[in-house]
């Protein structure tokens, strides 16, 4: 059975707009298209709505940062072509592209270690070697050392791509991937609890 991307983002609970970031990004397999409209099998729309939500306790601080991304568009820069996530870059093409000067915490996020990075609320790749930053002009940070430690060309099953360079970020890539971190922020650096205090 097919459903409309409207019937879909119904079942997840979600804006069309929303459902819309993880086609465009080719996150969903057996996509169909009927004309101008895009067909989603039910089973996709399922699997989606049953992910778990990211294991955070193993995360030795009390909140994490989550970068939210939208799909991969072309850039006219010097060091890159694409910002945002694309399942079919290649890994050092993604990295490049979830790259940035970001307004954070520099150092929340380099406490934790880890960077997952969503689209629509879902894990869909993991930065790591956040330890060090640079300031700009402007008081935003960049990771010059950040590393790709996985990331999904499939979100339903999830189909991970683990490219870590210690078996450590291999197994936290592991942990997240296509797990669902939903995160409230006016900017791309959120950030998420991760353990309830009493």
């Amino acid at each position: 059975m097919l459903l409309t991307t409207g019937q879909a983002a119904q079942e997840l609970g979600c804006a069309i707009t929303t459902l819309r970031r993880l086609i465009k990004a080719d996150l969903l397999p057996g996509l169909s298209r009927r004309g101008v409209r895009v067909m989603i099998p039910l089973d996709i729309v399922q699997r989606l709505a049953t992910r778990p939500h990211a294991p955070l306790h193993h995360v030795d601080t009390n909140e994490i940062a989550v970068l939210r991304v939208d799909a991969a568009r072309p850039v006219a820069e010097s060091d890159r072509q694409w910002v945002g996530f694309g399942a079919t870059l290649p890994p050092a093409s993604l990295l490049k592209a979830l790259s940035g000067w970001w307004r954070c915490d520099a150092p929340t996020v380099a406490a934790a270690g880890v960077l997952p990075v969503t689209v629509a609320g879902y894990v869909v790749a993991v930065l790591t070697g956040l330890d060090q930053w640079q300031t700009d002009d402007h008081g935003r940070r960049a990771f010059p050392h950040a590393r790709l430690a996985g990331y999904v060309t499939d979100l339903a099953t999830p189909a991970k791509q683990l490219t870590g360079a210690t078996p450590e970020e291999r197994q936290l890539a592991d942990d997240l991937l296509g797990t669902r971190l939903p995160s409230q922020s006016s900017g791309p650096i959120a950030y998420a609890p991760t353990r309830h205090t009493a």
